[in-house]
């Protein structure tokens, strides 16, 4: 084993995921839509916050715009 290791040439390859990397944030969301999504994440099997993810990528990519009517 070195002594020392050359980071930086360890492994020279850019990551290919880099793009992907997701960026972790405190938001407030209210119970009732927390439950909807950990109830989704039971019938797919996929984690509830990965599904809430893929709902708001989903309305980026389709540039879903917001409507909002005050009752």
């Amino acid at each position: 084993m070195l002594e020392e290791y050359d980071i930086d040439n360890l492994n020279p390859r850019p990551n290919p995921y880099a793009k992907e990397l997701k960026k972790q944030i405190t938001i407030k969301i209210s119970p009732n839509v927390i439950d909807y999504f950990k109830g989704e994440s039971q019938n797919t099997g996929i984690p509830y916050q990965t599904l809430i993810n893929m709902y708001l990528e989903d309305c980026v990519q389709n540039k879903k715009k917001l409507e909002i009517t005050w009752k």
